[in-house]
């Protein structure tokens, strides 16, 4: 591909603020959606030859707005799902935090055998995410419309820094940036 544009979707609905979706349905919050509308038409203007994204409402709902402008059917696909949080799905952080304490840090400090909730460790985050980006065309300007964590997995990749700082390479809601291809 000649260039690869990592998307994070807007705002989640309010009753998920504070709290663990990974691979839950959430959908956009009213700011969510307003955000998305603005952030469609500069993604349209960039003028994509392919539009991919996860398939959790969140991100489809920003692919379809993309897609109707620049005129492309996405791709919809659950390799670019954000992390797997088992038995965390849905709790607030606080009693995910009460429930386990420090253990949610094996996220960094074992990113090869800790299982949030029984989820997905941080390993299987990159490799899922090294594999999805491995799938996508070869040829053209895409867009990839996900999740911060298979985005920062990505972008963590390819530097050569410890599992700890994959933290530091989570995009802010509704923002993109161009990954070197």
């Amino acid at each position: 591909m000649n260039r690869l544009l990592l998307v994070r979707h807007t705002q989640v609905a309010r009753r998920w603020t504070g709290r663990c979706y990974g691979h839950s349905n959430a959908g956009l919050s009213r700011d969510g959606h307003a955000a998305a509308l603005v952030l469609a038409e500069k993604l349209a203007a960039l003028k994509p030859d392919h539009i991919v994204c996860s398939d959790l409402r969140r991100t489809a709902i920003l692919a379809a707005m993309v897609g109707r402008l620049a005129g492309i059917t996405p791709s919809v696909t659950p390799v670019w799902r954000e992390r797997d949080y088992g038995e965390w799905e849905g709790k607030t952080w606080h009693r995910i935090w009460q429930e386990s304490g420090n253990a949610m840090d094996g996220m960094l400090s074992d990113p090869e055998y800790f299982r949030p909730g029984g989820g997905e460790t941080t390993a299987e985050l990159v490799a899922r995410s090294r594999n999805a980006w491995q799938a996508l065309p070869k040829r053209g300007t895409v867009l990839v419309i996900s999740h911060g964590g298979p985005i920062a997995a990505l972008r963590w990749h390819a530097s050569s820094l410890p599992v700890p700082q994959i933290v530091d390479f989570i995009p802010a809601l509704g923002t993109f940036i161009e990954h070197e291809v």
